[in-house]
């Protein structure tokens, strides 16, 4: 459950490109990932008092509710050029946290949960034998990458990631967000591109930080759908007589018109033999699968997409009246799930000691930053556009940033990201976390009148 404070990881999640340091004319920098970039990114760049105010919760005032401690309690861990992991490093105000991250230029910054002491101090708790070093509170959170698809995405393998596949995690953010908000009542989630192949996600209410690993685990398990057949395609196998409302309203609002739409003509599902064969596998009849086959091998050419065609043929056959099995009719809604309902690494929701990739960090491999991406606009993002650190450093040779304070990034191509994360994001969740920071308070002194009067 926890790694050593120093210690290497997996070389290939930490591959750096090599770049040419040569500077080239019109301000322009070379493409790519070095310290000497990154050390200018984290002097120049990194929103160290935004994180710090996010991580606080409103903790940081002046109110006599406040939990002075509370910032300091949370790990954050770095991962070093040459694969040096850091685990559990904490800090108790934003001077110690830029002042540590701007020393030790971490490549990649991860964060922990909030403890119930200080995690560098741990040992010497330990030493006490009491077990007091434990995880006290942890964001919801979620981790999807798009590498999970490689079954059902064929424009693309890995860590690879191009216009016709990215969707997939656009269909992501609004399934999951819309069941975070409507089913759960949760109100203030972040969503972060991951910087490569993926997006995170960070479900800040209160409620959802305080939740056990069971409350977690049990919300992890309601979104999730994958539990069919390792061996086979057909990874969902939806059971009872109509759709869970959640499932229904997923499939009507978003997948559906997705998967018809643009994904079987962007993947050519219907065009290739070896790709329509694999869904004719989910099929559980025979005769359906013969009839399929046969009409598409008599070669005629149809003047209309013939992905649409034949999608067409698979639905009519599926759903028409002679085919009366419940399980032949959801036949048609198991492949929408299968080829385009989000797959979630289950642990990393399910457990609060899981640490995720903060955002704001730049991804070695692509230099880009790990920027918000706003849930209400997300089929607008484009991984392609997002700012890399050699565009982040020429436009500082080209004197973008301002003079300082709050507003200095407002003309780098970072700035519409950060002002998405302060207004949309960090404005609404500290106002109700200063609420519920009162609110606590005055119940707290309420009882303690009730206690004394009685």
């Amino acid at each position: 459950m926890v790694r050593e404070e120093v210690g290497e990881i997996g070389r290939d999640d930490m591959l750096i490109d090599g770049v040419e340091t040569e500077q080239k004319p019109n301000n322009e920098v070379p493409d790519g990932f070095n310290v000497n970039y990154l050390k200018i990114y984290y002097g120049k760049f990194f929103p160290y008092a935004d994180m710090h105010k996010w991580m606080s919760y409103g903790n940081d005032g002046k109110h006599p509710g406040c939990d002075q401690s509370y910032f300091g309690r949370r790990e954050f861990s770095f991962t070093l050029d040459n694969d040096i992991y850091l685990r559990f490093q904490s800090f108790n105000n934003v001077p110690e946290l830029e002042n540590a991250i701007k020393e030790k230029c971490p490549f990649k910054i991860d964060i922990g949960p909030v403890y119930s002491v200080d995690p560098a101090k741990r040992h010497a708790y330990a030493q006490s034998g009491d077990n007091v070093f434990t995880p006290v509170e942890r964001e919801l959170i979620f981790d999807i990458d798009i590498s999970d698809y490689d079954d059902v995405r064929f424009c693309c393998s890995g860590a690879d990631v191009c216009p016709e596949c990215w969707p997939l995690m656009t269909v992501t953010i609004k399934v999951i967000d819309t069941a975070l908000r409507d089913d759960f009542g949760f109100n203030h989630i972040l969503w972060v591109y991951s910087g490569r192949r993926g997006v995170h996600c960070w479900v800040c209410d209160g409620k959802a930080r305080r939740m056990t690993n069971e409350q977690r685990a049990a919300i992890t398990e309601y979104l999730h759908v994958h539990k069919g057949n390792e061996n086979s395609l057909k990874k969902v196998t939806l059971v009872g007589q109509s759709l869970h409302p959640f499932l229904g309203r997923s499939y009507t609002e978003v997948l559906k018109d997705f998967f018809e739409e643009k994904f079987i003509s962007s993947q050519n599902l219907f065009s290739d033999e070896e790709r329509y064969e694999k869904i004719l596998e989910m099929i559980p009849d025979e005769s359906i699968t013969s009839e399929l086959r046969g009409k598409w091998q008599d070669n005629k050419r149809v003047r209309d997409d013939i992905n649409v065609v034949r999608w067409s043929h698979v639905k009519h056959l599926l759903q028409s009246s002679k085919h009366k099995g419940q399980g032949i009719r959801k036949c048609v809604e198991e492949i929408v799930f299968t080829f385009t309902y989000p797959r979630l690494d289950l642990e990393v929701s399910k457990h609060m000691n899981h640490l995720l990739k903060a955002p704001f960090c730049i991804h070695p491999k692509t230099g880009r930053v790990c920027v918000p991406i706003d849930p209400k606009h997300c089929e607008e993002f484009d991984p392609s556009g997002v700012p890399t650190l050699s565009k982040l450093l020429e436009e500082l040779n080209m004197g973008a940033l301002g003079t300082g304070g709050e507003d200095e990034l407002d003309n780098t191509s970072l700035g519409e990201s950060i002002r998405y994360f302060r207004t949309s994001f960090l404005q609404p969740l500290l106002k109700s976390c200063k609420e519920e920071i009162e609110s606590s308070y005055t119940a707290k002194i309420q009882q303690s009148k009730n206690s004394l009067n009685w």
